[in-house]
């Protein structure tokens, strides 16, 4: 006998709501790229969302800048939990691209931080030329919270 587990797919989805909430919790991310060679480059990165976009910043020589001007195809995965029980997550598979200048950088930490974007004024005069923003627009989102199921697998 075949188990279907669609059911349980959707029994432990997180709504919108949710997401959001989840969001605003989680401010840590895996960032995936794809290298040269195909291979996954994957690595840690401070987010935040705005009307369902991801915004990010990095050193526009980073390897995963690099990446992203020559395959724009991106994966981020926000997680929490420490047991199977606890586990939370939403994985979105999307595509990146990369704003450059001052004000591109200052509204992507304002995001991150509120009006405290605002007092990092000089800190955006300083290092702007050597960042960029990463803008990932989702194009598949799925989600979990294994805490819906109760302690059953």
């Amino acid at each position: 006998m075949t188990h279907d587990p669609a059911p349980r797919r959707r029994q432990i989805q997180l709504s919108e709501a949710e997401q959001a909430a989840f969001f605003d919790a989680h401010r840590k991310c895996a960032l995936a790229t794809l290298d040269n060679d195909g291979y996954p480059h994957l690595v840690a990165m401070t987010y935040g969302v705005k009307d369902g976009v991801f915004y990010m910043t990095s050193y526009a020589k980073a390897q995963k800048v690099l990446n992203i001007r020559r395959n724009p195809k991106v994966g981020l995965m926000i997680e929490a939990g420490g047991s199977y029980a606890e586990l939370q997550g939403v994985m979105v598979r999307g595509v990146c691209d990369i704003l450059e200048g001052e004000d591109a950088v200052r509204h992507a930490w304002a995001i991150f931080s509120g009006d405290a974007g605002r007092q990092r004024r000089r800190e955006t005069n300083d290092i702007s030329k050597k960042l960029g923003v990463l803008k990932g627009t989702p194009l598949r989102i799925v989600s979990w919270d294994d805490a819906k199921l109760g302690g059953r697998y």
